[in-house]
């Protein structure tokens, strides 16, 4: 039984793994392939953890396999985010299908400040195709 389960949890993990790779290169826009990253690939190495931490069945092995996916569900969530973040402050383009960009006009490049509401400021948002 506990051979079945290491081979389940260890494919899946290679399936999730597998599926951000395709992820990454299918996605459009640089946005999503950091989405599908911090998802997908976090699920599927936590996975392939997890049956080498039954695989092992020790103590020692098991509270390490423990620690790294605690770690690296932190460190991919805040790397993802401070990713984006950089991406959208350099302006990269975001793909042509977005239908609202809820950013817009709430950063200061001036002070490097992002606001959480409608900031009334001399930055007005870039004009879209749809706005001309």
């Amino acid at each position: 039984m506990k051979e079945i389960l290491i081979i389940i949890l260890s494919t899946f993990g290679a399936l999730f793994i597998l599926s951000s790779s395709i992820g990454l290169l299918r996605k459009p826009d640089v946005y999503m392939r950091i989405s599908i990253t911090g998802k997908a690939s976090t699920l599927g190495i936590s996975l392939i953890l997890a049956s080498s931490a039954l695989f092992f069945y020790d103590y020692s092995v098991t509270t390490r396999v423990v620690a790294i996916i605690f770690f690296v569900f932190l460190t991919t969530s805040i790397g993802g985010h401070m990713l984006a973040r950089a991406a959208y402050f350099t302006k990269t383009p975001i793909w042509t299908g977005t239908k609202t960009d809820e950013l817009a006009g709430q950063y200061d490049p001036v002070t490097h400040e992002l606001y959480s509401e409608k900031h009334n400021s001399s930055i007005k948002p870039e004009k879209s195709e749809k706005d001309l």
